[in-house]
């Protein structure tokens, strides 16, 4: 059994408090320390007191971190021991986890594309640039120190915090408590490649000290339902990050049957755990085609064991598995279900289960259940017209619309909740580093000052 401690400002630190981490079999996985308040209160102080890094010396910095966290044996675990780990303890499909690995050390290798990217091109990193001495807008940090609630949904999320790291922030994580491994590998490898005990901490919590990191930070960012996002919204000091409600949408001069294996993939891509993973479909005309469509392929999905080679489903144990089972049952009342509507839980026979995907019809674009985002592959597929308009397409990350019409992609570019847009045949999980996620997280972490020598 693993033991993850603390990792504060004067190194590994093991509490008194404990939590149990347990796979989706009931096995105990690996124990983590707790930092009680007061200790997060100091750590976040050190934080404060501690210098940062020169910028060069920041990327380069990452980039090390990346290529140990990826290939390396970190904090005692080789990468494939990590990994294994990660897919015991969480169910997440074990090419998942693989690729979410080679993600992350990418991310960290390109750091320098998102902060350069993000950077207003009229103003300068540094006052010593010579364009200052008649006068120029310099990027400058908001604050010195940032925290992260963190998700334990997909280890990839935690790329997300990079862009701090970059820009010159001390940062403080609160790991998820179902999936803490990835951010003590991360924050081991970044301590050891340069940022040391004091560049950035690591400090699970529970929910009664977790108040405490934000309330010592300048700026937060925060993973969560829409609870979250509503308990957070009047705070400019915190950015929350709540459910993706990814969305494609398909237009009538289009065909949909030559892009199935990118609505699939949009569907079911990454165990379809990801905010980027499609929950909505929409189609002009009659969308039952397009539903029947989607079931055959899911439904032909294999059941296997997270750890499988073959496994692209998500895995949990059986009791939780029976709750979403029947919040879903709850959800979908009065759609037609076209896969999932006898059940979702399939069981391994160890105490786990593997959460089936799950296809509804709705009557209406404007259905309730468009914005319900579920933990595994679900999708609620509607029809669409031009009456009903952007309105049901809003509140979304990622939208991929396979259409034509320059007029409605006119709309959908311009409207601000719509975070994302992919026009054509491309899944909603793409992702390229360098480019926004949601946003730049610099946009909230930086601002721009008029400065003159």
């Amino acid at each position: 059994m693993l033991s993850l401690d603390v990792l504060g400002p004067g190194g590994p630190y093991r509490s008194r408090r404990q939590e149990t981490i347990q796979g989706p079999t009931g096995d105990t996985v690996a124990s983590l320390s707790l930092a009680p308040s007061l200790y997060v209160t100091r750590a976040m102080k050190a934080l404060r007191r501690a210098p940062a890094l020169p910028a060069d010396t920041r990327i380069a910095a990452l980039a090390r971190a990346g290529r140990a966290f990826a290939t390396g044996t970190v904090a005692g675990l080789t990468a494939q021991e990590y990994q294994h780990t990660v897919s015991v303890a969480t169910g997440i499909p074990i090419t998942v986890v693989r690729g979410a690995t080679d993600d992350i050390a990418r991310a960290a290798e390109l750091i320098h594309l998102s902060v350069e990217n993000a950077r207003p091109a009229g103003a300068v990193a540094s006052w010593r640039d010579p364009r200052a001495r008649d006068g120029a807008a310099v990027w400058t940090r908001r604050g010195e120190v940032f925290a992260v609630h963190a998700a334990g949904n997909h280890p990839a999320v935690h790329q997300g915090w990079f862009d701090a790291l970059a820009l010159g922030y001390r940062v403080a994580v609160r790991p998820s408590r179902r999936e803490p491994f990835t951010p003590h590998r991360l924050v081991t490898a970044l301590r050891e490649a340069g940022f040391g005990d004091e560049g950035i901490a690591l400090l699970p919590t529970d929910h009664h000290v977790a108040g405490d990191i934000l309330r010592h930070a300048d700026l937060g960012m925060v993973y969560g339902g829409a609870d979250v996002v509503s308990k957070y919204a009047g705070d400019r000091r915190v950015l929350p990050q709540g459910p993706g409600r990814s969305k494609m949408l398909i237009t009538a001069e289009t065909e949909w049957e030559p892009i199935l294996d990118t609505i699939v993939q949009s569907i079911s891509g990454g165990g379809g755990v990801g905010c980027v993973n499609a929950t909505g479909i929409l189609v002009e005309g009659d969308p039952s085609p397009v539903a029947a469509a989607i079931a055959e392929r899911l439904a032909a999905l294999p059941s296997l064991p997270a750890t499988d080679e073959r496994a692209v489903l998500p895995v949990m144990p059986v009791e939780p598995a029976r709750r979403w089972d029947a919040h879903l049952r709850q959800r979908a009342a009065g759609t037609k279900a076209w896969l999932g509507g006898d059940g979702i839980v399939d069981e391994l026979g160890d105490g786990s289960a593997v959460l089936r995907p799950a296809v509804h019809q709705l009557d209406s674009p404007f259905a309730e259940q468009l914005g319900t985002e579920l933990n595994f592959p679900c999708a609620w597929v509607a029809p669409w017209d031009r009456d009903a308009g952007i309105r049901p397409l809003r509140d979304t990350l990622v939208l991929t619309a396979v259409t034509t019409d320059a007029d409605l992609i006119d709309e959908l570019v311009a409207e601000p909740t719509i975070a994302n847009l992919y026009v054509g045949d491309h899944p909603t999980p793409w992702m390229e580093h360098g480019l926004p996620h949601d946003g730049y997280l610099a946009e909230f972490l930086m601002r721009t000052k008029t400065f003159r020598r």
